[in-house]
């Protein structure tokens, strides 16, 4: 049996702990209710925005990994990113969360810069 935390929970818990520390949190895509892929679009302010992905990793573990950055050459880059990445898997959840150092709401270190 998966020990994994249904995604919509997952979700709704970031949104909830992200408001509660004055921050703002939603859901732009909404997947698979229970085995849905999340991705975390963190972004402060509307600015320096990351896109975290979960990675399945040999050992089994699924750590979160930084897959895309903001280019400000490229103002369009992650729309098609996430576009491209709701095609290829409709399960997949997308919740955006503005807050200062958001990495730490998904357990990874804030960006350096």
């Amino acid at each position: 049996m998966d020990a994994r935390l249904p995604a919509h929970l997952e979700v709704s818990a970031l949104i909830r702990q992200v408001g509660a520390d004055g921050g703002f949190a939603t859901v732009l895509a909404k997947g698979e209710r229970d085995a849905g892929t999340i991705l975390a679009v963190l972004t402060h302010n509307g600015a320096g925005t990351r896109i975290y992905e979960r990675m399945p990793e040999l050992d089994g573990t699924r750590p979160w990994r930084c897959t895309r950055r903001e280019d400000p050459a490229k103002p369009g880059d992650l729309r098609d990113y996430l576009d491209r990445r709701k095609a290829q898997d409709p399960d997949v959840w997308v919740v955006e969360l503005d807050i200062a150092n958001a990495e730490r709401f998904i357990g990874v270190a804030p960006e350096q810069g």
